[in-house]
């Protein structure tokens, strides 16, 4: 399993309770990992890992039901994440690419308050609390990685 597909499947299954019911089948799930890789990356090489764009793609397809379609945007330095925040609140998983120099890693923000937020964070399969200033500040060594690229994110209502 790779991060972008994990993320992709665990915000489908927050927004989707059929989907999320599927998950219980092991072998089910460990074939719509590679379902999910294969949709996100169409025409950009696997093991470069998953586009932002690739990751709203397959996200849409399970909040298509909540009549919401995600895209996008990329991280700024010092961003309020008014957005994020706003979706998170909301009850939308929110997908955010870290690395460092090069985005390297998809973690999921599932919930938040005004300090920060729980992340899921796929490597390791748990759920850890990132102050909001680490997020702004390129400070998430929690998760492996300092900086913030991308947030996919929904975006509009279909």
């Amino acid at each position: 399993m790779t991060c972008g597909p994990t993320v992709a499947v665990v915000a489908g299954a927050l927004l989707d309770p059929d989907y999320r019911a599927k998950l219980a089948d092991p072998a089910w799930s460990d074939a719509e990992q590679g379902r999910v890789h294969a949709a996100a990356n169409r025409l950009w090489p696997r093991a470069l890992g998953t586009t932002p764009c690739g990751l709203a793609k397959v996200i849409s397809r399970r909040s298509v039901g909540h009549r919401v379609r995600y895209g996008w945007r990329l991280a700024r330095p010092g961003d309020a994440l008014a957005d994020v925040r706003r979706a998170v609140r909301a009850g939308w998983p929110v997908a955010m690419l870290i690395g460092t120099l090069i985005p390297r890693h998809w973690v999921l923000l599932v919930d938040c308050d005004d300090a920060g937020f729980d992340c899921y964070e796929p490597s390791s399969g748990a759920v850890r609390r990132v102050p909001r200033e680490a997020v702004s500040g390129a400070r998430l060594h929690l998760l492996g990685f300092p900086r913030a690229f991308a947030f996919v994110l929904p975006r509009s209502n279909i």
